[in-house]
């Protein structure tokens, strides 16, 4: 890694935004796009070079970092015909750090072998404060050399930085982690109601259970937010929707049942329903507060 190198970002949302600043913060000189012009121009105020496309990017960059929104949006940084892998040349790498689907992950993966271009997947988990905090969970997939050029920059992201096995791995690992986290937070927001219903003050009680064996990231990071009628994202109710379909399409593929995970994808579905889908995911409480009255 010199910091004489261009790297290039696209996506610059509530976690991309803060991804790309550890670069910048650390020297980095970075050529960045974003769908949406206007959400990038802090990181542009900060000397992050303004490009066009994904194609223009790749053509002043080595290494390429995204973080987009569906899988559909992750095909057409690549694989569109403004894409990534229009102008990147042989020796590039590319990572991919949108949760996005283990298939897709694995043909972007083979389609860049064939052009002699390193990819790896690597979603992350930590939400807004850990990717500000530079904090996250990196799981990756891909080549052991491939990850190890790239690892230097992983450091300035996240703490927990594990290569989970070749394409596609880090995305089934980030699907174990949403189907944990899914029924986690059903468990979270019907504790924290009924405290609420029982005249409870809910931060003195997440000060007891968040220390016990009930204690989990979820409970100590967004219970608070809840307690203080905080549902902004830090990771967006219709993200957190369509990561649990996928798992659920990845289990139907492996004839694994998850019934805890499709209880969970049915709460959040009436979450959208309610018009919840750009609250964070502690934006449940919401739904099962209308269920009970208010």
């Amino acid at each position: 890694m010199t910091k004489t190198e261009t790297v290039g970002w696209i996506g610059t949302g509530v976690m991309g935004s803060s991804m790309c600043q550890h670069l910048l913060n650390n020297g980095h000189k970075v050529a960045v796009f974003n769908r949406t012009r206007s959400k990038a121009e802090p990181l542009v105020k900060m000397g992050a070079e303004w490009c066009d496309t994904p194609a223009d990017v790749a053509e002043k960059s080595r290494i390429i970092f995204s973080i987009v929104g569906y899988p559909k949006d992750v095909r057409q940084v690549f694989l569109g015909e403004s894409g990534i892998l229009s102008k990147a040349e042989a020796g590039s790498c590319i990572v991919d750090m949108t949760t996005s689907t283990p298939a897709l992950a694995v043909h972007i993966h083979n389609k860049a072998q064939e052009m002699e271009i390193d990819s790896i997947d690597a979603p992350v988990s930590g939400g807004d404060t850990g990717a500000r905090e530079g904090k996250l969970a990196i799981m990756a997939g891909g080549k052991p050399e491939a990850f190890e050029r790239v690892r230097p920059y992983f450091e300035l992201m996240g703490e927990n930085i594990k290569l989970m096995g070749g394409p596609g791995k880090g995305q089934h690992t980030k699907m174990c982690n949403q189907t944990l986290i899914a029924s986690t937070m059903i468990g979270v927001v019907e504790s924290l109601l009924y405290a609420h219903k029982a005249g409870m003050d809910m931060e003195k009680v997440i000060s007891v259970i968040g220390k016990g064996a009930a204690s989990s990231w979820s409970i100590n990071n967004l219970g608070p937010r809840i307690a203080r009628g905080d549902f902004d994202p830090g990771f967006f109710i219709k993200h957190f929707v369509k990561d649990m379909r996928i798992a659920l399409d990845e289990a139907r593929r492996m004839e694994v049942t998850l019934p805890g995970l499709a209880l969970a994808e049915q709460f959040y579905t009436s979450a959208m329903a309610m018009g919840f889908e750009n609250l964070g995911t502690q934006g449940l409480y919401k739904v099962l507060e209308r269920m009970n009255g208010g």
